[in-house]
This record gives structure tokens, C-alpha cells and sequence, in this order.
């Protein structure tokens, strides 16, 4: 594990030092006119930033950083990934450069009798282009890292499911997914999300996943402002990827099942009622309806298969619906529309909408499209439905862009 770790390192460094080494190469040309102390200290600061994102490599590549948190860490990464892009987008018109001045070497060195001899030069106005092109990103990361990381929306739906008893029309569901508590570094603003959610008037409110990033003790810092959540009819919780320890080292397969154990009671210690692969039935007036939650299933990439939909099925037949809750939505097309077709609902998250796109009423674009068919908000099939939650937490880069963090609230008609 820890080799892994450690060959992850060694490329990771050799891939950054070679696009800012690159970068570099046009930021050279940009500042040639400068004064040569300003040109020292330009340099230097460039240089010092790619030592900070080697060590943060290094903290990444030996597992130090995956079981820390908190402002720091979150800043450090922040200005990691905002000047990483940055970079990667303004090397594309240095390589742009490059070829022109190549193909210039080329006609010159064929044709040496059309062509006076000249320095092939870089062409400076188009690295300024460049600059400019590059600085739409940088302040784009960093606006979602200032703002967008806590602008909380509420999206609403309303789903009408013909067998749903009539104690239960007009029901109001919150779900919330991935907290990802080892992220957040600004408590108040935190709060201000789930004064939002309370502020709807839930009758049930449903959690889908990933409280934490890696440990348990994430959470202790913001255990009671997440119990502040209730509802009259409960609060329900399952588990998601992150949830489980899989991802950092651990001294022993003791210690990763008491982090476990210990996230299972900080759930209950909010009043949040984890289903481990297991139901329950909401009543009212006699009438009654099943809330199924199981363990993390995935279908795409590595993701693991700990929850078992069988056995929280078991004895919910006679229910007229069903609500599931399966943090990852992949599993809705690779098990539960194939083998469960009376599963009203299922609600998701995971995908986190990949923190970045485009959301409007003409384009609804992320990257993470390309891995998961569905990936944010409501979706259909037949007589199914599947609500992919944004998350209100966030992961890697400590910010939003596009894809803003969410509280659903679904009412049942």
C-alpha cells in the first residue's frame, strides 16, 4: 500500500514539475521586459508555488494529508488545483506557440533562399491571449472556493406515485449527501445550510451517504449542528465509500472497524437512525409506506459492494411504496430496476454533479457525465424514479463552480 503511495508520488511530482517547468517557458517570454528584480521575484514566487504543490503531493502520496482536515489543508489545496488549471490552460497556447515556430524552422530550413535568416522568436501577443484565457479559470476557482463552496440552493420535485396511500399525499422529504465533514473549514457557514433545510419543514428528512471523508473524528467538530436536524417522522441515514476508511492506511483491520463503529455512533448520537442494510415503515393514520437503506453498492470503477438490497427488502412486499436509499446511483440501472421493479424511489448522491458544469435551463453539462448516465437531479424510468442529490459538502477542490451544493426537498403527490 504504502509503495503505491509512493510510485503515486513519484509521478504525480515528475508530472507537475513538468508542466510549470513548461508554463514557465511562456511566462519567461511575458516577463522579459520587466526589470530584472521584478523578474527575480516573479520568478520566485512561480517557483515557490511548485514547491508548495510538491509537498502537498508528497502529504497526498504518503497518505499524511488523507487523515487531516480543516483550513490549512483546504487552503492548500484550494490554490493547488485554482493555479493547476490555470497552468494547464495557458500551456495549451505555449504548445500552440511551439508548433507555430517549429513549422516557421521548417519553411525556413527548406527554403532557405525565400527566407532571410531569422530568429524564430515566440510570438508574444498570442501568449498574451494566453494569460487572458488562462485567468477566466483562475477566477472562476477561486470565486467557487470564496463563494460557491457554501451557496446551499434548495431544488424541489414533486413525484406522483399512483399506489401512495392518501395519509401520505403531500409528504415532504429532505435528503441531504456527502457532508464530507473533513472538508469544511467555515462553521458558520455550515450552519446557515441547515437552518435552510429546517426552515422547509420536513416530515422526514433522509441522508444518502459519505459524512466523512476518511475518519470518524471528522465529524466530532460538527456533530451537533447535524443533530439539529429532525423531522417529525425521522431522520434516515446510510453509508457511502468514503464512510468505510477505505482510502487511507491503517495500523490494523481492528482500528479500521472501531473508526466504524465509532461513525455508526456518532449517527446515532445525532438522532439520525442508520439503516444498514435494513427497512423501516413510516405510519400514518393506519397507513403505511417502507424506507429501505442498504450499505454502499457501486457498479462503476472500484467502488465496493457491502450493501445487500436483499435482505433490506425482505418482508417490505406488502407495502404499497418503497423508498430506497443507495448513495451510489449506479446501482438503480445495475440492480434495482432489473431485479426490484416495485422500488418507487431511490435517492443518491456520490457524484457530487463533479463540483464543476454547467446547470441552466438549456445546458445541464459536468465532466462526470461521462461515467455515470445519471448524475443530478430526478430521472425516470417507467414507473421508477431515481433523485441523484449534488451533495452539500464537497471533496478534493474546497469550492463549487456551476454545480452548486444542494437540499433537496421532494414532495410525494
Amino acid at each position: 500500500m504504502q509503495q503505491n503511495r509512493l510510485l503515486f508520488f513519484g509521478i504525480i511530482t515528475s508530472v507537475i514539475f513538468l508542466i510549470d517547468w513548461y508554463a514557465f517557458q511562456g511566462i519567461k517570454e511575458l516577463i522579459s521586459g520587466f526589470g530584472v528584480t521584478t523578474r527575480r521575484v516573479l520568478t520566485i514566487v512561480y517557483w515557490g508555488f511548485t514547491v508548495c504543490s510538491l509537498l502537498l503531493a508528497l502529504g497526498i502520496g504518503t497518505g499524511v494529508l488523507e487523515r487531516s482536515g480543516g483550513v490549512p489543508r483546504m487552503i492548500t489545496m484550494g490554490m493547488f488545483m485554482t493555479i493547476f488549471v490555470t497552468k494547464l490552460v495557458f500551456i495549451l497556447f505555449v504548445a500552440t506557440d511551439d508548433v507555430i515556430r517549429l513549422m516557421r524552422w521548417a519553411y525556413q530550413s527548406l527554403f532557405p533562399s525565400m527566407n532571410a535568416a531569422q530568429d524564430v522568436s515566440r510570438l508574444k501577443f498570442l501568449l498574451k491571449i494566453g494569460a487572458g484565457v488562462a485567468s477566466i479559470p483562475f477566477v472562476g476557482m477561486t470565486w467557487g472556493v470564496v463563494n460557491g463552496a457554501h451557496d446551499y440552493r434548495i431544488r424541489r420535485e414533486r413525484i406522483a406515485l399512483p399506489n401512495l396511500p392518501g395519509s401520505f399525499k403531500g409528504l415532504k422529504i429532505a435528503q441531504l449527501s456527502d457532508v464530507h465533514a473533513g472538508s469544511f473549514y467555515n462553521k458558520a457557514a455550515v450552519q446557515r445550510g441547515i437552518d435552510m433545510l429546517m426552515e422547509q419543514k420536513p416530515d422526514v428528512i433522509f441522508f444518502t451517504g459519505d459524512l466523512v471523508n476518511n475518519v470518524a473524528s471528522e465529524m466530532l467538530e460538527y456533530k451537533e449542528l447535524f443533530a439539529q436536524l429532525k423531522a417529525p417522522m425521522g431522520v434516515y441515514s446510510t453509508l457511502g465509500n468514503h464512510d468505510y476508511g477505505d482510502y487511507v492506511p491503517w495500523e490494523s483491520l481492528e482500528e479500521k472497524q472501531k473508526n466504524l463503529q465509532q461513525l455508526m455512533q456518532i449517527h446515532k448520537e445525532m438522532g439520525w437512525d442508520l439503516l444498514m442494510n435494513e427497512h423501516r415503515v413510516l405510519e400514518k393514520n393506519g397507513e403505511k409506506i417502507a424506507v429501505i437503506g442498504i450499505e454502499n453498492w457501486g457498479a462503476k470503477g472500484r467502488f465496493p459492494k457491502y450493501g445487500k438490497l436483499h435482505k433490506a427488502y425482505a418482508g417490505t412486499q406488502e407495502y404499497p411504496v418503497k423508498l430506497l436509499l443507495s448513495h451510489d446511483p449506479s446501482h438503480w440501472d445495475a440492480q434495482v430496476r432489473k431485479d426490484y421493479p416495485d422500488i418507487d424511489i431511490m435517492f443518491a448522491g456520490h457524484t457530487h454533479g463533479m463540483q464543476f458544469g454547467v446547470e441552466n435551463t438549456i445546458v445541464k453539462w459536468s465532466p462526470v457525465k461521462y461515467m455515470y448516465q445519471q448524475w443530478a437531479g430526478l430521472y425516470a424510468e417507467g414507473n421508477q424514479y431515481l433523485y441523484v442529490n449534488r451533495g452539500f459538502g464537497f471533496i478534493g477542490f474546497p469550492g463549487r463552480v456551476g454545480i452548486w451544493p444542494e437540499i433537496a426537498m421532494i414532495e410525494l403527490v
